[in-house]
């Protein structure tokens, strides 16, 4: 997967995040803890493309010169 995909995942998800934050504070109280379950996975997924990415922009072990 190329860096550029990973960082469009990564965009997607940021607001994808801020939307159900958002949605949280109008929902109703009962529809709450659906909305909270559906944000704890999204932000789990966008912890992982993070991770992805920043993985993809260090530099191998065996490149760096001593």
């Amino acid at each position: 997967m190329s860096i550029r995909t990973i960082a469009k995942d990564l965009y997607r998800l940021r607001r994808e995040v801020e939307q159900l934050e958002k949605e949280i504070r109008t929902v109703p109280v009962e529809k709450q803890e659906e909305v909270k379950t559906r944000l704890r996975k999204q932000r789990a997924e966008l912890e992982r493309v993070q991770r992805m990415l920043d993985g993809a922009k260090e530099k191998p072990a065996y490149r760096i010169p001593r």
